[in-house]
């Protein structure tokens, strides 16, 4: 079998493509997290609210985790979220969600209550959505806290 001119350049530059098409084996693999959550609380201006929640990754790594908010606003009520839901951005690995995010709430309801968040903790972001029992209206800005339980 003979090869042309154009096949050898081909394959030469084949050959040394395939060296930057594999994935680098030092790169950090990156997983998504989510979490499933209980909160409950208050707000009149000020609002605060506790709970806790688990953490589920992709690689495998799970954590029973606590929660706190805190902050202020125009706000004013009370409720209970059960069984929310979030997602975080990729991650390297769980250790990275854990810490105080600069969170924006807006929330409203009348026995039915339902909130969303969006939240920054520098490069890691956690959106979450649920619903629940309360009367609350408004909306608020400040922190809120993953630890470990």
């Amino acid at each position: 079998m003979r090869l042309t001119r154009a096949t050898l350049s081909a394959l030469a530059l084949l050959t040394l493509a395939l060296p930057a098409l594999a994935e680098d084996p030092y790169a950090p693999k990156m997983t998504s997290c989510h979490i499933v959550y209980n909160l409950k609380g208050w707000s009149v201006i000020y609002k605060t609210s506790k709970g806790e929640g688990r953490v589920t990754c992709s690689n495998g790594q799970t954590a029973d985790v606590a929660i706190e908010t805190h902050g202020g606003g125009f706000t004013v009520g009370k409720s209970e979220i059960v069984g929310g839901k979030g997602k975080f951005s990729e991650v390297r690995n769980i250790d990275e969600i854990f810490g105080t995010y600069a969170a924006a709430e807006a929330h409203a309801g009348a026995t039915k209550s339902s909130g969303a968040q969006a939240m920054t903790k520098g490069e890691v972001s956690l959106s979450l959505a649920g619903t629940g029992q309360g009367v609350d209206l408004g909306f608020s800005f400040g922190g809120f806290t993953i630890k470990r339980r």
